[in-house]
């Protein structure tokens, strides 16, 4: 099948917001439209990776797979789904962490074995042994070193681990045998969906940092990152994929093994932006999680204003739930244009100069006269916020006070979420003392006042114990340790040495 590059480089547009890591979905329904069905998981999942999307498709006898760069609706259409036959299929959506966004590492990744058995796999989440599994690979000749570099394929740690699932099945060696081999040996977040086009396979890592549930359709079977694509294609939810799970899912039902023991350290940031907010993780709402953080805000930093706007659409449930708590009243402050996103349209100089408001803008009659708590979820670089104050002020705000859904972002994840390095994170730029790094960012995004919800507040609000959570990014406690040969890992391992000087 066909698949037609795009013409213009993905621009980001100055984002600074973290990009969400990916999204996996996959479904095992025989006399069902499984392509379609994978296309509406992965709307559903469009939020987690905006870069690229593709689906792979078996019929029992060869896997085909479509995948391209841009948004899922731009890539696929009913001609390319009607092509697309099988009773299998995996899906991905992506943001690039690992490899760069161009096609080669547009996922499903796609192997075929030595035996000429079709494998595609995706992948959600970061490998902190990547190196040392790119260098096996590379000694068995599996793959190049520079093979994104010079054009000849991809070298992302998802083409790794697909290029050793499939080498290994071979001599009567399946894929789940071949799996039963590498999953031990990999480390990091890792959820994943492949498939030998006649089954559904998924499995999480030991320490289940990313979200993977499963859900039951009248004839058959689903696997995704959240919950919310159980719901827009109609699957029952069943249970979460376990940590350290390995599923295989086929005519004989749902098989389960464990490939690894397991402690949990589920990401906490889940909770607090990179889910929808209609989704479930260990039984606890998203939405309401995020409106008792807003509630805990209120509680810890009350503010004497006229009015709780959010910053959309992540802001909403924690702003909701400061107006509750304090009795300020909630308004929409803000407009979001829904069709911006990540555009493959470059903006002149004019419109880049204008930031900010390509996706929002004020309503003045709203905000004009008032003394306004603006909440958002995070504040990563600041350079979002500090555009967004200036625009209200513009519009007439008599004073505001930001109140941020998370504690200061102050070190990058290697887990799967696209962070800065340390340096880039405004949260850093402070003088040490938590009081003086909150006084330094509302200096520098020219807000009247600001409040972080503490960690404490954050994950109370979870209903998760602490101890279950990977918080990484706000206290530099990484549970699944720090990849190798990678620029920000040294950099944190330069700062928590110098730190303990």
């Amino acid at each position: 099948m066909p698949v037609t590059r795009s013409l213009y480089p993905l621009d980001d547009g100055g984002e600074t917001q973290p990009r969400e890591e990916c999204g996996v979905f996959g479904v095992w329904a025989p006399g069902e439209e499984v392509s379609k069905l994978t296309y509406f998981g992965l709307f559903a999942l469009q939020h987690r990776g905006q870069e690229g999307a593709g689906i792979a498709v078996g019929d029992g006898d060869r896997i085909v797979v479509f995948k391209e760069t841009g948004l899922v609706s731009q890539i696929f259409d009913e001609s390319v789904l009607g092509a697309l036959q099988g009773d299998v299929a995996i899906g991905h959506t992506r943001y690039s962490t690992a490899g760069g966004g161009s096609w080669e590492n547009v996922q499903p990744m796609f192997r075929t074995a030595p035996d000429g058995t079709d494998v595609a796999v995706g992948h959600n989440g970061n490998l902190t042994n990547y190196a040392e599994l790119l260098e096996e690979a590379t000694e068995r000749g599996l793959i190049r070193k520079d093979a994104s570099v010079s054009g000849q394929g991809s070298s992302s740690d998802t083409a790794v681990m697909s290029a050793l699932l499939a080498a290994d099945v071979c001599d009567g060696r399946s894929v789940l045998d071949s799996a039963r081999t590498l999953l031990p040996r990999v480390k990091g977040a890792f959820c994943l969906t492949f498939t030998d086009g006649r089954t559904l396979y998924a499995a999480r890592d030991p320490h289940g940092v990313r979200p993977l549930s499963l859900g039951r359709l009248e004839k058959g079977w689903v696997v995704a990152s959240e919950t919310c694509a159980l719901d827009i294609v109609g699957a029952t939810f069943v249970r979460e994929i376990e940590p350290g799970e390995l599923v295989a899912i086929d005519d004989a039902g749902v098989h389960s093994e464990r490939f690894a023991d397991t402690t949990h350290k589920g990401c906490v940031f889940e909770y607090v932006y990179l889910a929808r907010p209609d989704s479930v993780i260990r039984g606890r709402s998203v939405n309401a999680a995020r409106i008792d953080i807003g509630r805990q805000l209120a509680r810890e930093f009350p503010a004497d204003a006229d009015l709780v706007i959010p910053v959309p659409e992540s802001g909403v449930p924690a702003a909701v739930g400061y107006a509750r708590e304090s009795g300020i009243s909630f308004g929409q402050g803000l407009v979001k244009n829904a069709y911006v996103g990540r555009t493959f349209i470059q903006p002149t100089q004019t419109l880049r100069q204008l930031g900010i408001r390509l996706k929002l803008n004020p309503l003045r009659e709203v905000i004009a006269g008032k003394k306004l708590v603006v909440v958002d979820d995070s504040v990563v670089r600041g350079n979002t916020q500090r555009a967004l104050i200036r625009m209200l002020r513009e519009a007439g705000a008599a004073e505001i006070h930001v109140r941020i859904a998370s504690p200061p972002v102050k070190w990058p994840c290697f887990y799967g979420i696209d962070f800065a390095s340390p340096g880039e994170l405004i949260a850093n730029h402070g003088l040490g003392d938590e009081e003086s790094v909150t006084e330094a960012i509302s200096r520098a995004i020219g807000a009247d006042s600001l409040g972080f919800v503490s960690e404490e507040g954050m994950i109370e609000a979870t209903h998760q114990r602490a101890e279950e959570l990977c918080s990484a990014c706000f206290n530099g406690e990484y549970p699944l340790g720090l990849p190798q040969n990678n620029k920000n890992a040294d950099a944190v391992r330069r700062i928590q040495a110098a730190d303990k000087i």
